[in-house]
């Protein structure tokens, strides 16, 4: 498996493919996933026959997008201003970092994240914002947003600011 890792903080971000060589697009999926009802007897325990039914633990059913839940994404939020202050920082780390690591991607990295957030700030009010699992303020933010049908999540993640490990 492959793991997309946060370079300023290596927190995990996602998993699997993207569709775009230098802004990735990676579509999630509504989901949920349930917590507690622990088996007792997984854990040591033997419940008595004879004795009162115990109490037990309660399902608890978490909904959301799986890659949020997957990989643990804290929600956070950004006005107007915080937001084109924070891009514009992290376009200049990720630019520096690739003239020092790749040279002949920086160009066209930079071409088209210029073209992508022009469109992120016309829309920035649809957005709903992420970092990663330590809620490091110098991190990627990933944006998500539904597609036209309303129902299909998607997220954005910037290819420069990321680093792919192997599992």
């Amino acid at each position: 498996m492959i793991i997309y890792l946060n370079t300023i903080n290596s927190d995990e971000m996602f998993s699997k493919i993207w569709d775009g060589p230098w802004v990735m697009h990676r579509v999630g999926e509504d989901g949920s996933k349930t917590e507690g009802n622990i088996d007792d007897s997984l854990i040591g325990g033997n419940a008595s026959t004879k004795g009162p039914k115990g109490e037990g633990t309660e399902n608890i059913v978490i909904t959301g997008v799986d890659i949020v839940m997957n990989h643990h994404l804290q929600e956070t939020a950004f006005i107007e201003e915080a937001y084109k202050k924070y891009i514009k920082d992290d376009m200049k780390s990720i630019k520096s970092k690739l003239e020092a690591l790749r040279p002949e991607r920086r160009k066209p990295f930079m071409t088209e994240v210029a073209e992508k957030i022009k469109h992120i700030l016309a829309n920035l009010k649809n957005y709903e914002f992420f970092i990663g699992e330590n809620m490091n303020p110098d991190g990627m933010v990933a944006l998500l947003d539904y597609h036209e049908d309303g129902g299909t999540p998607y997220m954005i993640f910037f290819k420069g600011g990321l680093e792919m490990e192997k599992c």
